[in-house]
């Protein structure tokens, strides 16, 4: 069989489903099902499913939080179900009781209609369950119901919760919720499948884009077996005169279930047109259906086939499946069943590029036909929310308590509003156009395959650093718990010592963590093209069977964050203290050093590189507290200082830069943003969020940039680095921060600009100098003393090698600042 491109992370699974054909549905009973008429106290049937009303729900559902029931009058609206609506002013949930662990299926419903109080069309909401955000900054603003679905895996018998939660200066709603548990045979696979939807479902959330009946009509939930709409593929098609429709036709042998998909979508079809040339020969051609999709993103495909085009069963009837238009996979109806019109599917999992589109192609290895009858695509949501705290007091009529989602539910919430808040103005998204992911990513392809063999080739990388799973094994005494030193998004962070005596730090995938098979390939391919003193070392990696494992150079201090403060259990959030024994001194020669290995990144090729999580935790100290930037799975090709990388958003909540929060555009100012969070944490020896603290002061970011403009920055400062630092290096220290922390990311300064200001401000605080009076004050007056300006140093526009730091900082610079300005202001920059 031929494979799929390597390029695409591929899961295969094929199941035959036998049907019989009939004039009625198969009857579905719905476990744990709930169909919940939001806004209204009256209960209405739609469709087979009778839809109860939220006002007075049963025990077994409850809804918390601050909300009112809307209605509409019109006439326009011709279904009951989208009468009402249930409006949200604060986070709120739903509550269900799940008795039966497994796939679900929630489907969310919304029609924006205007009532006396509210225009649902001006509502700005997110919608989480199952730790991800379904939606994200969402809204409706079409005259037509719009019907969202996801598919979650619910391993915990007992509360199920569905947050609503409304953005900044504006409201949340819903019309009617849908949830019930899958049945069985939807996410089925045959022995000696290797991933499929149970895979793609074991981590992650999908949600559903497309799902398409091929050569057949619309298909509304009264005509599938589990309420599911199906579109026509017409508007999908790149070239319609190439195809004809088939069928109905009807579908033969046995009496399986119909729940992967209805008879209709099994008994039509399109195939090639066949057109004589010149010489009186068949032509045939490819159909493609082009589909849009999120960039850069994990997306599930389920591809439909039913032989209903061919005369009679022939073993020569072949034909290939492309994605992306590169080598297809061989679809052979008759590899397991010798009958004809019998049902199967083939279930790939596979990354989106950079175009936002998915080609998906049939086509001929020789004279034979090719046919379709459906597809579904669903996008793997990888943005995961935190928990959620709602207000138990304010809740539905039926006084059923629900139970508070989580103790730290107000970060995600704090985050949220604050990107709001900081864009709220702006009407539109830039208009630049996304810069391609290449330089440090060209001519490299991760592989797919099964899990028998290596994912990625030394040959592409040509670098010769994978290591055998022994050495590993041996270095770690069989992954000692006892040698665990860290767990992030990857894995689990294990000391070892290799057979010839070298410490390293080992870090091994494990199912359950939100990091996998992209982030570890990125973090080869960016590690084994840059090298620099201020970035961790590779020193190799493992990808036998299904291990993932990366060997990095070790780092003897730890993180960063270690040396500035402690948590309780784990919970930054909640408990923490100042730790650090570290200087003034010492915190800006680590400053320093990390804005050295950001740097680097930045201008290591054409477009650079974007680290995308920097935080305290990313970045590592040696035995002489030199830092080093670390983690950089979710790291990505960068763009020129005029345009950005349109991206989904990952990161770190209290890091992530509001404007790509908000717009989903990536930049180099968005490292700065997020590297100006890391500074105060170094000032402050607190967390980015911290929901001990007093309100205003939970988000860090937001209560420096207060304090700042108040001209009150001590009130920041840790209380060991009180009367220790010099009031003109606070000053210049506090005047970068705010410049790192600006609204827009135009406004920020580069981190070469940065490097420069932090290399200043050590200058200040190791000149040694009769100080001014205002200069030993901590009075407001110093603070509005701004330092005289100074022409910049000359920018780095070539990458630097390893160990070179000649270029990075002119080690000439004067202690005392007024040679500063006597050497910088003669003959125009130097």
């Amino acid at each position: 069989m031929e494979k799929l491109p390597s390029f695409l992370l591929i899961y295969f699974s094929i199941y035959i489903i036998s049907l019989k054909l009939s004039s009625s549905q198969p009857a579905y009973t719905y476990p744990d099902q709930y169909f919940i008429n939001c806004g209204s106290n009256s209960n209405i049937n739609f469709g087979p499913k009778t839809f109860i009303g939220d006002v007075n729900p049963p025990n077994s559902v409850s809804v918390a939080g601050k909300s009112q029931t809307v209605s509409t009058s019109s006439t326009t609206t011709t279904t009951t179900l989208y009468q009402t609506a249930r409006v949200f002013t604060e986070t709120s949930s739903y509550e269900l009781d799940i008795t039966d662990n497994g796939i679900h299926i929630v489907r969310l419903h919304f029609f924006a209609f205007s009532s006396s109080s509210h225009d649902l069309s001006q509502a700005q909401f997110d919608v989480s369950a199952s730790g991800f955000y379904l939606l994200s900054n969402f809204s409706v603003k079409t005259s037509s119901p719009v019907i969202r679905e996801f598919l979650l895996n619910i391993t915990t018998v007992g509360k199920f919760e569905i947050f609503i939660i409304p953005r900044t200066n504006s409201f949340a709603f819903i019309s009617a919720i849908e949830a019930f548990q899958s049945p069985p045979s939807l996410i089925t696979t045959a022995s000696g499948g290797n991933g499929s939807a149970q895979n793609a479902l074991q981590n992650h959330v999908l949600g559903v884009i497309h799902r398409i009946n091929v050569g057949g009509p619309f298909l509304n939930a009264e005509n599938d077996t589990i309420g599911r709409n199906w579109l026509p593929d017409d508007e999908y098609l790149s070239t319609k005169s190439s195809v004809q429709n088939r069928g109905p036709s009807n579908v033969l042998y046995g009496t399986a279930d119909q729940f992967n998909a209805p008879v209709p979508i099994y008994s039509t079809a399109k195939m090639m047109n066949q057109t004589s040339d010149i010489l009186g020969g068949l032509t045939f051609f490819n159909i493609t259906w082009r589909f849009n999709v999120s960039r850069n993103s994990p997306h599930f495909i389920r591809a439909h086939f039913c032989d209903i085009v061919s005369p009679s069963v022939s073993t020569q009837t072949k034909f290939n499946l492309y994605i992306y238009e590169r080598n297809g996979y061989l679809v052979f109806p008759y590899d397991i069943n010798m009958t004809l019109a019998v049902p199967f599917y083939f279930d790939f999992v596979i990354d989106s590029d950079d175009s936002g589109i998915i080609p998906i192609s049939i086509g001929p290895p020789g004279n034979n036909t090719a046919f379709l009858n459906g597809l579904e695509i669903m996008e793997q949501l990888s943005v995961t929310s935190p928990s959620f705290h709602v207000n138990k007091t304010n809740k539905s009529k039926s006084n059923t308590g629900l139970i508070v989602g989580g103790i730290v539910g107000g970060v995600a919430i704090l985050v949220i509003l604050a990107g709001a808040a900081f864009f709220i103005l702006r009407k539109k998204y830039s208009k630049a156009k996304p810069t391609e992911n290449v330089d440090i990513w060209q001519g490299i392809t991760p592989h797919g395959g099964g899990s028998s063999y290596s994912r990625i080739s030394d040959g592409t990388l040509n670098l010769g650093l994978r290591m055998s799973f022994a050495d590993i094994d041996f270095a770690t005494k069989s992954f000692d718990g006892k040698l665990i030193i860290g767990e992030g998004g990857f894995g689990k962070v294990y000391k070892g010592i290799m057979r010839d005596g070298s410490k390293v730090a080992v870090k091994r995938s494990a199912p359950g963590h939100g990091q996998g098979l992209p982030e570890f390939q990125t973090e080869i391919i960016v590690l084994s093209k840059v090298r620099y003193r201020h970035l961790v070392s590779l020193i190799g990696y493992c990808d036998e069977g299904s291990e993932m494992i990366l060997v990095y150079e070790f780092m003897e201090k730890g993180t960063l964050r270690e040396h500035l403060y402690s948590s309780s259990e784990g919970s930054s959030d909640n408990k923490w203290c100042p730790t650090s024994e570290l200087s003034w001194t010492q915190r800006l020669d680590i400053c320093i050093g990390s804005a050295k290995g950001l740097h680097y990144l930045h201008t290591s090729s054409n477009n650079g590189i974007i680290h995308r999580d920097v935080k305290s935790t990313n970045i590592l100290l040696d035995e002489f507290y030199v830092a080093k930037v670390a983690d950089f799975g979710l790291s990505r090709s960068g763009a020129n200082d005029q345009t950005h990388v349109s991206t989904d958003v990952k990161g770190s909540f209290g890091y992530l830069d509001p404007e790509y929060f908000k717009y989903l555009q990536l930049t180099k100012k968005s490292d700065v943003y997020s590297f100006g969070v890391v500074l105060l944490e170094v000032l402050c020896a607190r967390p980015a969020i911290a929901m001990a603290r007093p309100r205003e002061e939970v988000n860090l970011a937001d209560w420096f940039v207060s304090c700042h403009k108040k001209g009150e920055v001590e009130k920041i400062v840790e209380p060991s680095l009180v009367g220790k630092i010099n009031p003109n290096s606070l000053r210049k220290f506090a005047e970068t921060v705010d410049k790192c922390l600006k609204e827009y990311g135009v406004e920020r300064p580069s981190m070469h600009d940065v490097l420069w200001d932090l290399e200043y401000v050590l200058q200040l605080q190791q000149t040694v100098r009769t100080r001014e009076a205002h200069e030993d004050s901590t009075s407001d007056v110093s603070w509005g003393m701004a330092l005289p300006a100074v022409q910049r140093l000359p920018s780095l526009n070539d990458p630097i090698d390893e160990d070179d730091e000649s270029g990075m900082m002119d080690t000439s610079i004067p202690m005392n600042a007024s040679e500063v300005f006597s050497q910088l202001k003669l003959g125009g920059p130097r």
